[in-house]
């Protein structure tokens, strides 16, 4: 199929806008080669447009049937996929990741799309809650009560660098918005926007389809940090999703918390999802366990939000015998390409910060290969005593790529001091055979108020999109440690509770109806039931 040429201008609600000339241009990571074209700056009264017409499409459809939303995202998955090769290439260019990585995050970022769709078909999401009237009641009366979830309003979603679709312009904050039922304006990432271009007039395509307003969705290109606090800073902004830095995530979050009436930031901003390996299960497996970890680690170049930074254990003959085996590993790998300089810098200042801090001891780096790639990075992995990593905050902090450090604690009381000393995470993994996970319940439960996932032998790596997964963790991992940006339950950031008291069926949601024409599962006088209210046969509680 042909598509039109890559044009570099802003997506505002279905058009293609530029006001000021065009600055910015991707970079192949590969060759340090410019891309054309050169895509346009957005400028304050863009972003302010943008936001209106996302204020005008709420209005204008918020009383629309779910269907419209469900049939909107089945249409955005349909139109990506359309865009066949041109994607896949265009986005290997702007990220330096192999078509097949590409592939099969099209096909995750499709698929979730799909699943949004599912989620609001069912209808199970807008916890629908009744508790009928009872105007017998002693001493006093209860009114008609009826609470669900209805959508925030227009939300403003940062789209990532080291996911260019999943993450991006319709990956899952994207996703989760509109199955609200709120329109989306999304900032494209400077680092990939002809992908962003290409997902973005897909997205357009769709709302064109499904006959929604086209203010439905706008995107916008720039790489101004005051575009970016204009966006949040805007009064017609509802809530923002965020995947990025510490110090980007946190500045949008304060500017957010500022605003004369402040607005949720649902950012995730880092995680060195560190790994406790216990004794036993080294001294059984942990060959095994390195060679694991050393494929986690530099999977994608390091460059997921799960990648194990950090990786605790006690000293002895075993923890000596994995150490070796997971340098000998992670030595033996050729440089990585980095997604884009930006991401190498900030690699390759991590790592000689660990190089020229006292205790800290390089283990091995990757084999150097000169003239391979622009955006080179080496893989590391350095050790340090517990002691050390308790008193020095800097030996906490992510380093965003194929880096890890062993954390060598002198007896599993100061493996335990180590946990306690850890911030939010992502993800925390347990490698201990059944018997030392039972016997330690303090060190798991110490862990387990650190992270958003326990995993238990296994690698953190990978993120099943699906209702249970929860990925999200205390901070500085994300501003809120109650919200996941993966799987289904994703969509709950975007709404809020409303609830109607002895209120008439006219202006209730269908949701809400006696009859319950969706078919929803409902809360029903403390009974959960897909009935109506007052069905015969049911039991009032």
């Amino acid at each position: 199929m042909t598509h039109a040429p890559l044009h570099g201008h802003h997506l505002i609600a279905g058009r293609r806008q530029a006001e000021a000339p065009p600055t910015l241009r991707a970079t192949d990571p590969s060759t340090g080669s410019p891309l054309e074209p050169p895509f346009a700056e957005a400028t304050a009264a863009e972003v302010d447009r943008a936001l209106a017409l996302a204020e005008a499409a709420f209005e204008a459809d918020r009383g629309r049937p779910a269907e419209h939303r469900a049939a909107l995202l089945d249409a955005i998955a349909d139109e990506i996929e359309a865009l066949g090769e041109a994607l896949v290439e265009r986005a290997t260019a702007e990220t330096g990741l192999p078509a097949a990585r590409i592939r099969g995050e099209r096909g995750r970022t499709c698929g979730q799309l799909r699943m949004f769709a599912d989620v609001v078909r069912e209808g199970r999401w807008v916890d629908a809650r009744i508790d009928t009237a009872r105007p017998d009641r002693k001493p006093a009366p209860r009114p008609d009560l009826r609470r669900m979830h209805v959508p925030l309003g227009p939300v403003v979603v940062f789209g990532a660098s080291n996911f260019p679709l999943a993450f991006s312009v319709a990956g899952g904050d994207t996703a989760s918005a509109l199955a609200a039922g709120c329109p989306v304006v999304v900032k494209a990432h400077p680092a990939h926007p002809g992908t962003s271009e290409w997902v973005g007039r897909a997205v357009n395509q769709a709302v064109a389809r499904t006959g929604l307003h086209p203010g439905t969705f706008s995107m916008l290109h720039t790489a101004s940090p005051e575009r970016s606090q204009d966006l949040v800073r805007h009064p017609l902004t509802r809530a923002v999703g965020f995947t990025g830095s510490l110090r980007a995530g946190r500045a949008l979050f304060d500017a957010a918390a500022a605003r004369p009436e402040p607005i949720p930031v649902y950012a995730e901003m880092g995680s060195t999802n560190p790994v406790v390996v216990l004794p036993e299960a080294l001294a059984e497996e942990g060959d095994a366990i390195a060679d694991g970890l050393a494929g986690s680690l530099t999977l994608g170049a390091g460059q997921f939000c799960t990648c194990p930074g950090v990786v605790l254990g006690v000293r002895g003959p075993a923890l000596d015998r994995f150490a070796e085996r997971l340098a000998a590993a992670v030595g033996a790998t050729g440089p990585f390409t980095l997604l884009h300089a930006g991401i190498r810098e900030g690699y390759e200042a991590g790592v000689q910060r660990w190089d020229v801090t006292d205790g800290v001891r390089l283990l091995a780096r990757g084999t150097e290969n000169d003239g391979e790639t622009a955006t080179p990075a080496l893989a590391a992995v350095a050790v340090v005593s517990a002691a050390a990593f308790r008193e020095d905050d800097g030996l906490r902090e992510e380093v965003f790529g194929p880096a890890t450090l062993l954390v060598e604690a002198d007896d599993e009381a100061d493996l335990e001091a180590a946990v306690r000393a850890l911030d939010g995470h992502l993800t925390g993994t347990l490698w201990g055979t059944d018997d030392e996970l039972a016997a330690r319940p303090a060190l798991v439960a110490t862990l387990a108020r650190r992270v958003g996932r326990l995993i238990v032998r296994g690698y953190p790596t990978g993120v099943e999109v699906s209702p249970a997964m929860q990925h999200g963790g205390p901070y500085p991992a994300t501003t809120d440690a109650r919200s996941t940006s993966v799987g289904t339950a994703a969509i709950e950031r975007f709404a809020r509770p409303v609830c109607f008291q002895d209120a008439p069926e006219a202006v209730l949601p269908p949701e809400l109806h006696d009859a319950n024409p969706r078919g929803v599962w409902r809360l029903v006088d403390g009974a959960l039931t897909r009935d109506p209210v007052g069905a015969p046969g049911r039991t009032e509680a």
